[in-house]
């Protein structure tokens, strides 16, 4: 690197230039970056030395510009409704928000053990108690789980949670987000990735678990069944399973074993077991399901949502059967949180609440198909 002094001018061929006067070396470099027309060919290098990957690969800078613009879009698109951005803590003395296995750590001057936080959920409920009717968060969230191509065990997170709404409303606002930024960032509604098109333009299509189960399989299911012949149909599609699996439980397994990856979208699967859903309200018109849905756009699983559960007796049930699925070796399941079932004791208005995988969105509107291309410094094995 090297700074010039001098003074701006124009040459004989009209092209604007600066007559050098000084000059001083700025900053020595000691290894030559890769020449820009082959750029890097070993994927795991371009992951290992991003500082090299930005300078050389154009398409690599272009989509991370792409996504800090998505980051901001969101921001301007929530506050233009009225939703308010706080920050909750990283820390949590809990493990809660999610169904996924938490990182720990020590509080030396505390001798405390801590847990990073797997979801920000369960503190922003609590600032709905508190009146808040409208809030997000956009953050990192942690999980002590796998890495793939759609999977970083630190990744970025949208949460919102609206008092006086629904999964319904919140349906309405993912795809409204959605088509917005796909318009923002790209001009069109219409996503490439490869050959294969996605139409993000509203509206989606929603359909139940059991139904789409159906779709894919032809097998009637119903969470009335007798849970011997839900094993059935398990043992016929090679699913695994433990004994102590509810019918709620065997649909979810069944529905992500022959269903799940068939999907390419837009369309939100709706209905999801009460047995695999423990802060998620009840359906009101159907017994056994919840009234949740995901978002699944080409082929990937995007966001999360539901209505609230706000009843802290019927949460207080849900964290115990969560509890006995942790003593039966399940290392996902979530712990009982006293303060927040106190919390609900004050009361929390009816609400919709959402958690988007802000990694993955920045995969939809770069036409990526690795996680990796969308996260400056993704996880990586040691190097050797």
């Amino acid at each position: 690197w090297i700074g010039i002094t001098g003074v701006i001018m124009t040459t004989r061929r009209g092209e604007l230039s600066i007559r050098v006067d000084q000059w001083v070396r700025l900053a020595e470099a000691r290894r030559p970056f890769p020449d820009k027309w082959h750029g890097i060919t070993d994927t795991d290098t371009r992951y290992r030395q991003r500082y090299v990957d930005l300078w050389v690969t154009p398409e690599s800078r272009n989509a991370f510009m792409i996504r800090s613009k998505m980051m901001s879009l969101t921001r301007h698109f929530l506050e233009e409704r009225g939703f308010i951005e706080v920050e909750t803590p990283i820390f949590h003395p809990i493990p809660g928000g999610a169904n996924a296995r938490p990182f720990t750590t020590h509080h030396n001057a505390l001798d405390l053990e801590l847990y990073m936080r797997v979801a920000p959920e369960l503190y922003l409920k609590r600032l709905t108690v508190a009146g808040f009717d409208k809030v997000f968060e956009l953050g990192r969230v942690f999980r002590n789980e796998g890495v793939s191509t759609r999977h970083n065990p630190e990744f970025s997170m949208l949460e919102l949670y609206q008092a006086y709404a629904d999964y319904e409303d919140i349906m309405n606002l993912v795809e409204e987000l959605v088509e917005y930024l796909a318009i923002e960032l790209t001009g069109s509604t219409v996503l490439h990735f490869g050959d294969k098109p996605l139409d993000v333009a509203r509206p989606w299509r929603r359909a139940s678990m059991i139904e789409l189960i159906k779709e894919a399989t032809g097998e009637a299911l119903s969470l009335e069944m007798p849970i011997d012949e839900i094993r059935k149909v398990a043992d016929k599609y090679g699913v695994p399973y433990r004994e102590t699996y509810g019918v709620g439980k065997l649909v979810l397994e069944i529905y992500e074993k022959t269903t799940e990856s068939n999907l390419w979208g837009p369309i939100y699967v709706t209905e999801h077991p009460s047995e695999v859903s423990p802060l998620a309200r009840e359906h009101r018109d159907k017994p056994g399901v919840t009234e949740r849905f995901e978002a699944i756009l080409a082929g990937r699983e995007l966001c999360n949502a539901f209505s609230e559960l706000t009843d802290p007796d019927e949460q207080r049930r849900r964290f115990e059967s969560q509890a006995a699925q942790k003593a039966d070796g399940d290392d996902e399941a979530m712990t009982l949180d006293e303060d927040y079932l106190r919390a609900l004791e004050f009361g929390m208005p009816p609400t919709g609440g959402l958690g988007i995988g802000m990694d993955r969105l920045a995969m939809l509107v770069t036409g990526v198909g690795t996680i990796r291309d969308v996260v400056l410094f993704p996880t990586l094995r040691p190097e050797k």
